[in-house]
């Protein structure tokens, strides 16, 4: 069997990014950089005041207080659309609203609150102004320039864009952007024993849980999904449900069961004779019989039946597929340290645990969330971690440091 860590690297050696296309910067929200941005413009595009206050020069401040204030004639009112054609001489302000142009000749803004101007909203400019505190060159500006100079590159190729990043495209004129496609994945599921959610139970019947946690993980990170139901335990249905996931330009298709050592699991035996199997078997727990390889030329994901192990073999190694598929960087699982509450034992293999974790007195303490079968959803609904134990360590005492995963 392949170590996880294996596994992960000959996945990943297998996929490429999907191709770019030009979205509106209200559409490509979670999407992927395909290009680097640059920009054309300073920002700010020109020296402009942080506060509302007074522009000024700053000597005519120095050695003013509450008791020996500065007095100043105010000689412009400046709103923040102003064209800047303004010029402040010595012993002369003009008021100024945050964002807008610092006038020539000052070199200062003193904020309002350090003068006898009025702080309500309306009041007119005053003719002169009494400044209580004094300020230095530079002071309460923003100069051109400060937070990007034109052609650098503000955005990498290869980024998710967030909230911000879309803000600041905006804020420097681009409508536009490349980006990486949403990868399409196809996804069922597998067994005789599966019926739709809103069917009723009857002996030997369990509903698929499976399709809407792999759907949903997929979603999340950034697929579009194509949803193929149900398959069940013959070779014709399954051929029928992948052959649909290719005439649907999938870019990646993902099932659950049918890929064990089962009389019934033939999953793993439609792929291989319309494509290959890479593997399916990988050393850990729960997980352990996972397929991956190709099926007419498309990646394919032969995850466990067991809703747990189908969730964990989503997050192991589906998951950073989809991110190089997106156009991204795989981006390593954020893992923290944390202590146990209780002794733990496992068989050995690389082991995920469900657990709940705690901060207690400055540290993290890891609790499992009982019963640990690969079938037991609620447990995986009650963490929120997971613990990984190293292969090779069968046991933990209590108290000792394990690596989690925050979910």
């Amino acid at each position: 069997m392949l170590t996880v860590s294996e596994a992960q690297q000959h996945i990943l050696s297998h996929f490429e990014p999907v191709e770019a296309q030009t979205l509106p910067l209200d559409g490509a929200a979670g999407r992927v950089l395909a290009e680097d941005i640059f920009t054309a413009i300073d920002l700010p595009p020109f020296d402009n005041s942080s506060m509302d206050g007074f522009a000024l020069q700053a000597a005519d401040t120095q050695g003013s207080n509450s008791s020996n204030p500065v007095t100043l004639t105010v000689m412009a009112d400046i709103p923040a659309e102003s064209p800047g054609n303004i010029v402040v001489g010595p012993g002369q302000a003009a008021r100024i609203m945050t964002g807008a142009p610092i006038p020539g000749g000052a070199d200062a803004v003193v904020k309002v609150e350090d003068t006898d101007h009025s702080r309500e909203p309306g009041t007119p400019a005053p003719k002169a102004v009494s400044v209580y505190q004094p300020v230095q060159p530079g002071e309460n500006i923003r100069y051109r320039g400060d937070d990007i100079y034109a052609g650098s590159i503000v955005l990498a190729r290869g980024r998710h864009l967030r909230a911000q990043d879309l803000g600041l495209l905006a804020t420097l004129g681009v409508s536009k952007v490349q980006v990486y496609r949403s990868p399409r994945l196809a996804i069922f599921s597998s067994g005789d024993e599966l019926i739709q959610v809103e069917a009723p139970l009857s002996p030997g019947k369990i509903r698929d849980s499976n399709s809407y946690t792999l759907s949903i993980l997929a979603a999340q990170a950034g697929a579009e999904v194509i949803p193929l139901g149900i398959a069940l335990d013959e070779q014709a249905a399954i051929l029928k449900l992948l052959d649909l996931a290719v005439d649907a330009k999938a870019d990646l298709i993902v099932s659950s069961a049918g890929v064990s050592v089962g009389a019934f699991d033939f999953v793993k035996q439609v792929v291989e004779e319309q494509g290959r199997l890479e593997f399916w078997k990988v050393n850990m727990r729960p997980g352990k019989p996972l397929a991956f390889g190709t099926y007419r030329g498309i990646p394919f994901f032969g995850l466990p039946g067991n809703p747990v192990s189908a969730y964990i073999g989503f997050e192991v190694f589906v998951r950073p597929a989809l991110e190089r598929l997106s156009g991204a960087t795989p981006r390593p699982r954020l893992r923290q340290r944390a202590r146990l509450a209780e002794p733990i034992s496992t068989d050995g293999r690389e082991t995920y645990l469900r657990a709940v974790v705690t901060e207690e007195n400055g540290a993290l303490i890891a609790r499992l969330t009982g019963h640990q079968g690969s079938g037991n959803l609620l447990s995986l609904v009650q963490a929120n971690a997971l613990l990984i134990v190293p292969s090779g360590v069968k046991s933990l005492p209590a108290n000792a440091e394990v690596e989690v995963w925050i979910l």
